[in-house]
């Protein structure tokens, strides 16, 4: 039986006594809330990171002033101190409430004192051009980054640039939100509509749209200004884009021809690409890399108004009927050749063979057969911006939109992006290079960690936050260490001037 007993150890301080009548352990004592505690000690490491990159203020610098008055928060304060609280692991713009009530937290955190609803009503003066803007902010913080790593490193980051396009849908409650509506799945969303740099896993240019927005009629804008947001020795290199069956438009590739862009964009299946596959011979096809029961080939094919010298790269990929559904809708299904989609599964297993096909489009070389499987690999890759808006929704919280006006919910957006690109570039300034280039970091092996390892090992770590002569002094728990060693790596970076 457990037993609670309130006492006075001294006066004005009430103890809550916790422990058993049949004795055991000792009894504990939960005093009072000692202010000197706090969840986050890791925001310490954000900060410094802030700091040491001038994030604040070139964020300022790009957007220009948000108000007349020149007292508050301005706008790369509003920005860091959203990305700042869902790095920490907050959902709503409340949040923000939160850290503010975290005493010792706010030593610490890069932007104190911002409530929720100061954040909603500076988001909500934010012009259109401002949010433009704000890719020239986060682009200069990333050429900051990049003159701070290893000279072969960067050498080795901005010798072919891959540019990835993509949007994800962000579905939504509640009639009155602006700025949203229903997609093809029938949910009321809004649609981030993103540009990143692959090799560093950052963002370079985003929108927000909403859920019935076609991202092909934007595409060719948002591409123009990540390769203005791109750093300068980025842009000296060769620059590649990426994008799926989504973007499939002339506009875009001829856009991409214009500014000296090698591209790959994926197509859909429509008739005349079936038909190329009867003019491609058994030996015509390649084995894949990395990809098992995988070929490819390539047709010579153009639709009208493609750039010249743009080809039709194929995968097939062997299927077992096994693996394909019943119902015409699933995807595997509708990757089958007209001919077997018709079938019914018993007569699908009497065929031959059963491949699955992916058609892509692209100016790059493709004239020996190791080219083309080498084109396919890179291209399979293009799920690295899937990571970065799988690490902004679960890792930050772009898996909402948390108010009903436009403004807020793109600042919100730009919050968790900017989260992203944090861990992005704490990653490339403090991770320890391996052996072939490859970065470790945070507790993994191999690749950038995500944003919830981030929180685990590093920012959710309680101390205790005490001034010894003037000096802000953590006391961290036992057997956590990495803080002090992240630390003293980003001190040992050159500041801003």
């Amino acid at each position: 039986m457990m037993v609670v007993a309130k006492t006075q150890s001294r006066p004005g301080e009430d103890t809550y006594l916790v422990g058993s009548l049949r004795g055991g352990r000792p009894q504990v004592r939960v005093g009072t809330p000692d202010a000197s505690l706090t969840s986050a000690s890791g925001m310490a490491a954000v900060a410094e990171l802030v700091e040491r990159l001038g994030v604040v203020r070139s964020l300022d610098a790009a957007v220009g002033p948000i108000k007349q008055r020149d007292r508050g928060f301005g706008a790369g304060e509003l920005l860091v101190g959203l990305a700042a609280a869902q790095v920490a692991g907050e959902d709503f713009l409340v949040g923000l409430d939160r850290r503010r009530a975290d005493v010792a937290g706010q030593v610490l955190t890069p932007v104190p004192g911002l409530s929720s609803t100061t954040a909603a009503g500076l988001a909500r003066r934010f012009t259109d051009p401002q949010w433009t803007s704000v890719e020239a902010g986060v682009a200069s913080v990333t050429e900051r980054m990049l003159e701070r790593v290893p000279a072969a490193r960067r050498k080795r980051l901005c010798r072919t640039v891959t540019v990835d396009l993509d949007a994800s849908d962000v579905e939504v409650y509640g009639r009155k939100k602006r700025g949203v509506a229903y997609n093809y799945q029938g949910q009321r969303s809004g649609r981030p509509h993103v540009a990143s740099w692959a090799e560093v896993e950052t963002v370079l240019a985003a929108e927000l749209l909403s859920g019935n927005d076609d991202p092909r009629a934007s595409a060719s804008g948002l591409l123009l200004r990540a390769l203005a947001a791109l750093p300068r020795r980025a842009r000296q290199g060769r620059v590649r884009l990426r994008a799926d069956a989504g973007y499939f438009a002339g506009e875009l590739a001829r856009v991409a021809f214009v500014q000296g862009v090698e591209f790959a964009i994926g197509a859909k299946r429509i008739a005349p690409l079936w038909r190329m596959l009867s003019g491609i011979a058994e030996d015509d096809w390649a084995d894949a890399i990395d990809m098992d029961g995988a070929q490819v080939a390539v047709a010579d094919y153009r639709p009208d108004w493609w750039p010249a010298k743009t080809f039709l790269l194929i995968r097939r990929v062997r299927l077992d009927v096994s693996q394909i559904s019943a119902d015409s809708r699933s995807r595997r299904r509708r990757t089958l050749h007209p001919g077997q989609q018709v079938l019914p599964l018993d007569e699908l297993g009497d065929a031959d063979a059963i491949y699955g096909y992916s058609f892509i489009l692209t100016n790059i070389d493709v004239s020996t057969k190791d080219k083309v499987a080498a084109v396919e690999y890179w291209y399979r890759h293009r799920t690295t911006i899937e990571n970065l808006f799988r690490d902004s929704k679960h890792g930050a919280a772009l898996r909402h939109l948390p108010s009903g006006y436009a403004e807020v919910n793109t600042a919100w957006m730009w919050g968790a992006l900017l989260a992203t690109a944090m861990a992005a570039w704490l990653h490339q300034l403090t991770a320890t290079e391996g052996p072939h280039g490859r970065l470790s970091g945070w507790g993994t092996r191999n690749g950038k960690a995500m944003i919830a390892t981030l929180r685990h090992r590093l920012i959710n770590i309680p101390a205790r936050l005490d001034f010894q002569v003037g000096q802000p002094t953590l006391h961290l728990p036992p057997g956590h260490d990495l803080l002090a060693e992240i630390l003293a790596r980003l001190r040992k970076l050159p500041a801003v001037s």
